[in-house]
């Protein structure tokens, strides 16, 4: 079973991945379905490594919108035909950033508790 710190390491690769390739902006993203899956895939990540991490962790970062980050997941997943490729973008350029600064204020906080 991998521990807290690895699923937080897995975020961090996943919003790296997706940073990559909203470079090149936003026509090129509405141009090109594969850029489109491409982020589509790794928020999916995202929210899986955030729902396998455990309840302590989220419960002493409420400040992360775990609920938020999950149900996207299960958006994605279940509901794909429901997902809005104007959303997908929001969330990648908007709410990526703020999650990547928390993601990396939590890591060395988890690292001093060992």
């Amino acid at each position: 079973m991998r521990r807290d710190d690895e699923r937080l390491r897995d975020i961090l690769a996943a919003i790296a991945a997706i940073e990559r390739y909203l470079q090149p902006g936003r026509s090129a993203f509405d141009e090109q379905e594969l850029i489109q899956v491409w982020v589509a895939y790794h928020l999916q990540m995202i929210g899986e490594a955030a729902t396998a991490l455990s309840s302590d962790l989220k419960a002493r970062y409420p400040n992360v919108p775990w609920p938020q980050i999950i149900g996207l997941r299960n958006l994605l997943v279940h509901e794909y035909f429901r997902v809005d490729i104007q959303v997908l973008w929001d969330i990648a350029s908007n709410d990526l950033p703020p999650l990547k600064t928390h993601i990396q204020a939590i890591l060395p906080d988890l690292e001093t508790d060992r």
